[in-house]
């Protein structure tokens, strides 16, 4: 590993796996440009010593700015769940970065995707994925799209009920089958390590965490940190609209929602579908996110 002139830029600092990928880059003592929307959500990054460049994800003029004589670049296509237009929203940002990518002459980008994105039809809201997918891989620049598996913090809200009622509610079924989930900062280590890799191919790479696990596991671990037992209720597919009303979800981000998480349950969406894919695994176990979580919301 190098240290260069030119820094990394990252995008989607202001969420996990964002700032994961820029804290492990200024951690491996490499230069860092944060792309955020305005000055304020870089100071942070500044006083650590990143360079700090304002861009519109919709504009292509300030993101190739933002792309301008970098090593490599993260990037990340925000999805707008409030909205009727998210799939079209997702299609216009794929379209910026991948323009902005080929005039600001970027040498190789790893782009957050998700398991899923390989397949064509019956995935939800992982047809945003496969679209970044699709229209930056067209564009000719070298790219790692890293599919990342069920992340472990989209618990969060399911572990905040279980706490206060000592039953988890779940989407996944059934209950006892095991799944590749993956930390968000795993996935942020996984592509700052990538970029910071010699390679000048377009290919996908997908992040799993250390094993698999079930929703009983996630009760298990909510359970092991409050000391009280924590029992397992699957929402049956009906109920999922009233479960999901405090998410403040768009119709069309309902539906997707639902079609993504049918495919889940039938393993139509699987992390080994696309055998060309490279595997990789991060270290962080699902006990020690939950297990944060968890003490969030226990008595202090």
């Amino acid at each position: 590993m190098t240290v260069s002139s030119l820094p990394y830029a990252v995008f989607g600092v202001t969420g996990r796996t964002g700032a994961a990928a820029a804290d492990a880059l200024l951690q491996a003592g490499q230069r860092v440009r944060v792309v955020v929307r305005n000055p304020a959500q870089g100071q942070p990054w500044a006083e650590r010593g990143a360079e700090v460049a304002v861009a519109d994800l919709t504009d292509v003029a300030s993101m190739a700015r933002a792309l301008r004589n970098v090593r490599g670049a993260y990037v990340v296509c925000p999805q707008h769940y409030g909205h009727e237009d998210l799939f079209e929203r997702a299609a216009l940002i794929a379209d910026t970065v991948a323009k902005a990518s080929v005039a600001a002459g970027v040498p190789r980008l790893v782009a957050l995707s998700s398991v899923g994105a390989d397949r064509d039809s019956k995935i939800g809201w992982i047809a945003m994925n496969r679209v970044f997918e699709q229209r930056v891989g067209d564009a000719g620049v070298p790219t790692i799209f890293l599919r990342a598996a069920y992340f472990m913090e989209n618990w969060t809200p399911l572990v905040q009920q279980a706490v206060r009622t000592g039953t988890l509610p779940t989407f996944l079924a059934p209950a006892q089958r095991r799944l590749p989930m993956v930390a968000t900062v795993d996935v942020g280590r996984a592509a700052a390590a990538l970029m910071q890799e010699e390679w000048t191919q377009t290919c996908a790479v997908t992040l799993t965490g250390p094993q698999d696990y079930s929703p009983h596991d996630v009760a298990d671990a909510v359970s092991a940190t409050i000391d009280k037992p924590v029992d397992v209720a699957v929402l049956p597919p009906e109920e999922w609209p009233l479960a999901l009303a405090g998410a403040h979800f768009s119709n069309a981000a309902l539906a997707g929602f639902t079609e993504m998480t049918v495919g889940l349950n039938s393993s139509h969406i699987d992390i080994t579908s696309d055998a060309s894919a490279v595997q990789r695994a991060g270290t962080t176990a699902l006990e020690q996110v939950i297990a944060v979580i968890a003490r969030s919301q226990s008595p202090a």
